[in-house]
């Protein structure tokens, strides 16, 4: 199982650079950022310095989207970072919710981002792609290298990543949603010919190591709130009792009354105290190191690839000190 890092880009940047080089050298092998340029400062500047101060770290977007900058700029920007550093970029994607709601749009279409997948991957490995009906090739890219990874949750999202999506990104640590969610995907991708298997899958979520369960859900709560407005969004689409959305994933929005992004992702965030404990232990990973191990087997059961931190709490160092010393060697060995 491989490890990464998630960070927000808040001030200064150097901050982030430097959990980024802890992370490398604690065994972690992707760093991921958000991305939304209204809350935060721009990830692919940084992305420069974190690779320039990295050996092997592989970087990217969790997610990034196909509204907020043209797909040409997309795809230079990483053809650009792996010409620098030898292909150490990875593109996450989805259709976009803090990064465009925050500037009053909405969020893209589901066949605005299949397309985006497509387009940005081909440009950035050389190839021509259509954009806005126009035939467009980077001539300068040379043997450039971007697996696309997608995050979904609803069934029509989970089909698209099987079709086109080199890697899978679920935002959320529960098994029994993990497993439904990865056969999903997995069988999209045989229905599309494609080799089931070849769909790299990241589960993402908080981690939170140490033995005060109370205080650690407090700093995680936050995460029930992020995954409950995408969670909003399907029960808009097919109902609050679909056969096509697991109700384990659903039933807990129920209290969910309204959401300002101006405290997304953040500990303490106060619309998020609709969000159980129970749902905060499910789709997160707390407690002591023991008890990752444990979930962190489990998930690995299922077919998952790696594990990436959501590591915005009070104990940042700790938890990046705590996997490297104990937790990724166990899962690693």
């Amino acid at each position: 199982m491989d490890f990464g890092l998630v960070l927000q880009t808040d001030p200064p940047a150097s901050a982030v650079v430097g959990l980024m080089r802890r992370a490398e050298r604690n065994g972690f092998r992707y760093g991921w950022t958000f991305d939304s340029a209204v809350l935060w400062q721009e990830p692919f500047v940084i992305y420069s310095r974190i690779l320039e101060h990295t050996e092997r770290l592989i970087v990217g977007p969790m997610v990034t989207n196909p509204g907020t900058r043209t797909w040409e700029v997309t795809a230079s920007t990483f053809a650009t970072l792996n010409e620098m550093y030898g292909n150490r970029t990875v593109c996450g994607i989805g259709r976009g919710d803090s990064a465009m709601r925050v500037a009053g749009r909405k969020p893209n279409t589901l066949a605005r981002l299949g397309e985006a997948i497509d387009v940005i991957r081909d440009l950035a490995e050389g190839r021509e792609a259509t954009v806005d009906g126009q035939q467009v090739r980077i001539p300068w890219v040379k043997d450039g290298r971007l697996p696309v990874w997608m995050g979904a949750y609803g069934p029509r999202a989970l089909a698209l990543a099987g079709q086109k999506a080199d890697g899978f990104i679920l935002q959320l640590a529960d098994p029994y949603l993990t497993e439904w969610m990865i056969k999903a995907v997995r069988e999209a991708a045989a229905d599309a010919g494609r080799d089931p298997d070849s769909v790299t899958i990241c589960v993402a979520a908080p981690a939170y190591v140490g033995e005060d369960l109370d205080h650690a859900r407090e700093q995680c709560r936050w995460f029930g709130g992020m995954v409950g407005n995408h969670v909003a969004d399907l029960v808009t689409r097919y109902g609050e009792h679909s056969d096509l959305v697991p109700e384990a994933l659903t039933a807990y929005i129920a209290g969910r009354s309204g959401y300002d992004y101006s405290h997304h992702g953040r500990t303490g965030n106060p619309d998020t105290a609709f969000v159980p404990d129970e749902i905060v232990d499910r789709f997160c990973l707390l407690g002591p190191a023991e008890a990752h191990i444990e979930k962190l087997r489990a998930l690995r059961d299922l077919g998952v690839d790696q594990f990436a931190v959501y590591n915005m709490h009070d104990a940042r160092e700790a938890t990046i000190d705590a996997y490297g010393s104990t937790i990724i060697p166990a899962l690693t060995a």
